[in-house]
């Protein structure tokens, strides 16, 4: 018998990150996907350390495995077969859930559920659901009632006890850390495996801090990461890029949704500039930054040492009535310009989210504000995004209130499908000019603005136009938001969304290699467009001294107009979405 209880375990751990279905029903997956997930990477790297110091009992073995959806095959039957052949010791954690991830993350679970396999759902769909809603929300209980259990808030200190409730049988039906915001100092860091991080462009995600300050009304991360600056120490953001330089990846996302308001900052840049200058470190970063950053003494000189050669900022709208209505009171227009070439004297890439379906905006206007943009601000990647009540925002949470009418299809909450009202706009309407000015934006002539642009200020050209092929290129040839997309779209016939028809092999097939073909050549035919414009400017003399009005620094460029100039009409208290 003590022989038995001695005898030695493994516990399998499958980590999936879920992907979700396009407008066909098939899983949106690529060969090489675009944007690695740091969810992944947190959990993985805190099972790992539960494993390392074998807080299950010295005769477990816990054996942790991560899949992204977005460019794996989720091995089903391979994962249920390795658990019951260890005597159905294991579990299935489904991580980082987003809103218009849960349909297909509760197919997945359904699959598992049907093998008795154990289920944990997390993320930020179950977060900010039980964080904002008086009671949960039906396609929560649908999948409790499969035996599924829920997970809200953040993992770190609370992973052992989860696994030993699992190990153990003790599995919950809900375990809710909402507001009970765990200390990052000390605790693993993220990490992934370097398999998976070759399948997303060989980046690496990790977040040196959580939390935000401000109250955006579309945010969801306020609401489950909270607003209070929690944030990692440099020893532990060093150690985390070291590991991965080691195994030659030097790329990494820092996924903090405002860096420029993590407090731990400086000294985090510090350690990442003495890798780069002392030891010829060639790291490179994307951060998040808001539109104040430019007034944080030493943040964008630091950044740009550290290797950050592209940034992204929550820019919204240039309409300040709709920043008011979103409760994005921290952007200040008249700012826009001067952060922006701030970062440009820097030689940093800027690209900016901008949100179409404000309070104020109607097709016209808001054709008219992405041309004001074009002559008066440098941005350089610029990507759109339908504004979208997320469960876990505040604007959610007021529509469900009012009983407004939300689209069901969780699945289309991925911003580029209308899901609400708008009082100004028809949701034909909305649809249609959220498509047209990815046009407009990356008009020919504009494009070729941006390249000059960018070879005045030395952002380089080369740089830029890979951004432009593949933000804007994602869009046009793939009809996917950038950041759903990478590269060589794959579907899998067997992986159609339950409800809809499998088609015939002898149609899906062909048309497969149809579309490839015809995307790809589309591709390559742009890819040499934007050559075509970048060697012609870079043998240009008069290009070197380009100059336009968002780059003006002698104040003679047309400032962006006021709000009354941009909407004669403007509401005294506009609200952010439409009555039903």
């Amino acid at each position: 018998m003590a022989g038995a209880v001695h005898e030695s375990q493994r516990f399998f751990v499958e980590i999936i990150k879920p992907s979700h279905y396009d407008d066909d029903g098939y899983v949106i997956q690529w060969q090489r996907a675009f944007v690695p997930s740091n969810s992944l990477a947190c959990l993985y790297a805190l099972v790992q350390e539960v494993a390392q110091r074998r807080l299950l009992g010295d005769n477990v073995t816990i054996e942790p495995r991560v899949y992204d959806e977005s460019h794996t095959v989720i091995p089903v039957k391979q994962i249920i077969a390795r658990i019951r052949a260890g005597g159905n010791r294991g579990v299935v954690f489904l991580a980082g859930v987003q809103t218009n991830q849960f349909p297909r993350a509760a197919d997945l679970a359904a699959e598992f559920r049907e093998a008795d396999i154990p289920v944990v759902i997390g993320g930020f769909h179950v977060s900010g659901c039980l964080a904002m809603l008086p009671e949960m929300p039906l396609e929560l209980k649908k999948v409790q009632e499969m035996g599924v259990t829920l997970f809200a808030g953040e993992a770190e200190g609370r992973m052992a006890s989860l696994l030993d409730d699992v190990y153990g049988g003790r599995l919950q039906p809900v375990y809710n850390y909402l507001g009970d915001l765990p200390n990052l100092q000390g605790c693993p860091t993220p990490q992934l495996p370097r398999d998976v991080a070759a399948r997303s462009m060989f980046f690496v995600p990790f977040d040196a801090g959580r939390g935000c300050p401000f109250a955006c009304s579309f945010c969801t991360i306020i609401n489950v990461q909270g607003r209070r600056s929690r944030f990692r120490h440099a020893d532990d953001i060093e150690q985390v890029v070291r590991t991965n330089l080691q195994q030659g990846i030097r790329r990494f996302f820092i996924t903090d949704d405002n860096m420029a308001r993590n407090k731990n900052w400086e000294p985090i840049f510090d350690r990442l500039i003495a890798l780069r200058e002392k030891e010829g470190a060639r790291l490179k970063l994307i951060i998040q930054v808001d539109t104040l950053s430019h007034k944080i003494p030493g943040f964008i000189e630091k950044a740009a040492r550290a290797g950050c050669n592209r940034i992204f900022i929550g820019l919204e709208n240039i309409n300040p009535e709709n920043l008011r209505a979103a409760n994005k009171r921290q952007n200040c227009v008249d700012d826009y310009r001067e952060m922006l070439q701030a970062w440009r004297a820097h030689h940093v890439l800027t690209h900016a989210g901008y949100i179409l379906g404000l309070p104020d905006d109607t097709p016209e206007s808001i054709e008219r504000d992405i041309r004001i943009i074009q002559q008066e601000l440098p941005i350089d990647i610029l990507e759109f995004m339908i504004l979208t009540p997320l469960p876990g925002s505040a604007d959610h949470k007021a529509l469900c209130e009012q009983g407004v009418r939300l689209d069901p299809d969780l699945n289309k909450y991925d911003v580029e499908h209308v899901v609400a009202p708008h009082e100004r706009m028809t949701a034909e309407q909305w649809q249609e000019v959220y498509h047209r000015v990815w046009h407009l934006y990356y008009s020919p002539e504009h494009v070729e603005t941006l390249l000059r642009r960018a070879r005045v200020n030395g952002a380089g050209m080369r740089h830029l136009s890979a951004a432009i092929l593949a933000y804007y290129g994602s869009f046009r040839f793939e009809g996917l938001h950038p950041l759903q997309c990478g590269l060589l779209r794959r579907k899998v016939r067997a992986t159609r969304r339950p409800g809809l028809p499998r088609e015939n092999p002898f149609l899906f097939y062909p048309r497969q290699v149809w579309e490839t073909v015809s995307t790809w050549t589309g591709i390559g035919l742009y890819h040499l467009e934007l050559e075509r414009i970048r060697r012609r400017l870079q043998k240009d003399p008069s290009a070197a001294e380009y100059t336009d009005r968002a780059l003006s620094t002698d104040g003679q460029g047309i400032s962006l107009p006021s709000p009354s100039a941009i909407l004669p009409h403007l509401k005294k208290s506009p609200r952010v979405f439409g009555s039903a």
